[in-house]
């Protein structure tokens, strides 16, 4: 089943635009709206709450289903308690982790130097939280006034542009990119589709990765030669060879072990027929 773009653009319009991933598709709401043109359960956005479980029924004509629960409580407008997430600077290292998981760029700074979140941008969407490695991030209460409706779609309707631009730029990266990434892999090929069709959304292009030339000069030649005969020394050194004359023992504490069972069956064979060597192999084993 094909649903649809202008059916998909509907629920993605009802959608917070938060971006959280709570609902099970971790790149955010458009690929769940997508997924609930195809059939998919609509209850599951957990800051949209009960209104947009409501919203989304009404649309697709269906049963109204409960809507999934969040751990904060629910506001007068039926919706979770909105949240905002805080950074403790003064334990800030200045990682950068929680700038590439931000979903609407709501942190700034640079690498090694103090991180801050503008909390009138952040949508409490918690991605910033799990890549911490300090764990200076809290989330408080939003204290604002909760918005109008007419609030609301230019709130949702700002943040996914920054979404859309966060994703254009994530993409130019990417191809660049070397060390970890730090928050679920978008599916950019679906945000670029409908980029094309939105006007109100920067439109996002595909980026591939430039083929790598692997030069087959001299100098190259040689070094591969080197590396391989590297390795191979390599593998001389980590293969485990049966070979008694040469036998090792694992750990110190191995071979003492060995060391007591060997002097125990040399006690037994004496049979303390000689009280001074009886007497030196104790001393021994006593020092081990």
């Amino acid at each position: 089943m094909n649903p649809s773009i202008s059916l998909i653009r509907e629920i993605d319009a009802l959608l917070p635009q938060t971006q959280c991933g709570l609902c099970g598709h971790r790149d955010g709401c458009l690929p769940y709206a997508k997924s609930i043109a195809e059939g998919e359960d609509a209850n599951k956005c957990v800051p949209g709450g009960q209104p947009v479980a409501d919203a989304l029924a009404k649309l697709l004509n269906r049963s109204s289903l409960p809507a999934e629960t969040s751990v904060w409580p629910v506001q007068a407008d039926g919706r979770p308690q909105r949240m905002k997430a805080i950074i403790r600077e003064d334990e800030c290292i200045g990682c950068t982790k929680c700038i590439n998981a931000c979903p609407v760029d709501a942190i700034i700074g640079s690498g090694k130097l103090m991180h801050t979140i503008l909390t009138d941008l952040c949508t409490g969407c918690e991605l910033c939280i799990p890549p911490c490695p300090v764990d200076c991030i809290d989330l408080v209460e939003d204290t604002q006034a909760l918005p109008n409706e007419q609030q609301r779609i230019a709130e949702q309707n700002d943040l996914r542009q920054r979404y859309y631009a966060h994703i254009q730029r994530e993409e130019k990266r990417r191809t660049y990119r070397k060390g970890p990434v730090v928050r679920a892999e978008i599916d950019t090929q679906l945000f670029a589709q409908f980029s094309q069709v939105l006007d109100e959304v920067p439109s996002i292009e595909l980026i591939e990765k430039p083929k790598e030339v692997v030069s087959t000069d001299a100098k190259t030649t040689i070094e591969l030669a080197k590396i391989r005969t590297q390795i191979k020394k390599l593998e001389k050194q980590l293969s485990v060879r049966e070979d008694a004359k040469k036998h090792r023992f694992a750990t110190v504490k191995d071979r003492m072990i060995w060391e007591r069972g060997y002097l125990t069956g040399l006690l037994a064979s004496l049979a303390y027929n000689d009280s001074d060597v009886t007497y030196a192999i104790r001393r021994k084993m006593r020092q081990h």
